[in-house]
């Protein structure tokens, strides 16, 4: 085709190379060809009714998708060629023409399910296409972009949430705090998930003291949305913890329970785990303590988010010192408790301490689920002690306990090195109650194969 075109020598205008385009705007590969082509030819440059019907039919074509990177590219290589080839009222255009075609339908439905719609198309595609920027962490392309249409498209505090976000997204607070100012300025105001973003990055960026003077500032001049959270607060004590300002941390906690604003799991969890791994152990149980000295004694929800932290960083007399405790509280231990010190003692290669951990739940009258016994097990095996994990098995078997089908097919796999066709076949004959019954015999022929195989070599 180019070489076609090469040998007709028309001259070629703007106007020509428009109405070709428009012509085959249904065959977007080669009306993307001949615009190449075009391009390369001396004495014509594009103009911007060329870029704008070139750029709108790979958005609208059923491969967008595809050619998504060839509008990219396009769009780059005007930007380099020349920055004032596009006006920012053509992209304004182009935006606006987009959203009609498009965004324009869920207010329709909006209209016709009589629900209230606040925004326009318009902002909602602009809002778009800040996030996609500040989620690529090109968030001074984002706010140029802002600044330059913000006079034409009224922002709206999505708007400014956008921005906000993708400075907190980079690390860069304080250009996040101008933003947040100018919002309020302009009469929009903050909810507290934008607050706790702010103040989660001032201390990440290691900024503690900004972080307390907005959250003192969200605490007394903030409005009823603006009000700090359990969420807000945990992330303030884990900060002020991990700073080592255990004064300011506990006076923290006072405020949070004398306003009624108490953690929840999550939140307890984060605080916990904040304090346990700073080194704060002793801390986190002075927490615990305040919390039951205010008449909110932490049950087993909070105890076993607490042992999850110790258990997980390998800290067992710690882990024994709080189940010690929560015994003391009459505080009655669960099935995950128990699942959770076995997992720990195995992480540590002592299986006396998971065996000990197991006869305790016969003590207590704690019966093992299967995730118990799926941990017993692949301890054992882990550990060599295959006859103790044979054993467990065998009791799994005469229960009649379903196994979580991945545990099933690693105990399989451990059968097979040892050799024990026996236990493979009786494993897989119970698991066909619960699976597929061709699925349980092709893997046990699979298994005696390996077996076969492993005590060849």
């Amino acid at each position: 085709m180019e070489k076609a075109l090469d040998q007709v020598g028309v001259e070629l205008t703007n106007e020509l190379v428009v109405e070709v385009i428009r012509r085959l705007r249904f065959e977007e590969k080669i009306a993307f060809r001949f615009f190449t082509w075009a391009g390369h030819r001396e004495n014509y440059a594009h103009e911007s009714r060329a870029y704008n019907d070139m750029i709108d039919i790979l958005s609208n074509t059923k491969y967008k998708v595809k050619q998504f990177r060839i509008v990219c590219d396009l769009l780059d290589y005007m930007k380099r060629r020349d920055k004032n080839t596009v006006p920012v009222e053509v992209l304004l255009k182009i935006l606006r023409d987009y959203t009609e075609k498009h965004l324009t339908y869920l207010h329709k439905f909006a209209k016709k399910k009589r629900i209230r719609v606040k925004t326009q198309p318009e902002i909602n595609a602009f809002n778009l296409l800040l996030d996609a920027l500040c989620k690529c962490s090109l968030v001074e392309d984002a706010e140029a972009m802002f600044k330059k249409v913000k006079n034409k498209v009224k922002p709206d505090a999505n708007t400014y949430n956008i921005l906000f976000f993708g400075w907190c997204r980079v690390r860069n607070p304080t250009r996040g705090m101008r933003v947040l100012e100018e919002m309020i300025e302009l009469g929009h105001t903050p909810d507290n998930f934008t607050y706790n973003t702010a103040i989660d990055s001032f201390c990440k960026a290691g900024m503690v003291t900004e972080a307390a003077e907005l959250f003192d500032f969200m605490r007394t001049k903030g409005s009823t949305l603006s009000s700090p959270t359990a969420k807000t607060y945990a992330i303030m004590i884990v900060a002020l913890v991990q700073n080592d300002r255990m004064e300011e941390c506990f006076k923290l906690l006072g405020h949070m329970i004398n306003s009624g604003c108490l953690p929840d799991v999550t939140t307890y969890k984060e605080v916990i785990e904040g304090m346990c791994l700073a080194g704060k152990i002793e801390e986190a149980y002075k927490f615990l303590e305040e919390m039951g000295n205010k008449g909110y004694p932490p049950d087993i929800v909070t105890y076993n988010c607490f042992l999850k932290v110790l258990c997980d960083n390998k800290k067992s007399d710690e882990a024994l010192r709080l189940y010690g405790r929560m015994l003391d509280m009459d505080c009655v231990p669960s099935v995950q408790t128990y699942n959770m010190l076995i997992s720990m003692f195995f992480e540590m290669a002592d299986t006396d301490g998971a065996f000990e951990t197991w006869h305790e739940m016969d003590k207590r009258g704690c019966p093992q689920d299967m995730d118990t016994y799926s941990l017993m097990i692949d301890g054992l095996f882990r550990c060599n002690k295959v006859e103790d994990a044979c054993s467990l098995l065998e009791d799994v078997v005469n229960k009649g306990m379903k196994l979580p089908y991945r545990m099933f097919d690693s105990f399989l796999m451990q059968l097979s090195v040892i050799g024990d066709l026996r236990a493979i076949h009786r494993l897989s004959e119970h698991m066909r109650k619960f699976y597929n019954s061709a699925m349980g015999r092709r893997i046990a022929l699979n298994q005696k194969r390996k077996s076969m195989s492993l005590r060849g070599k």
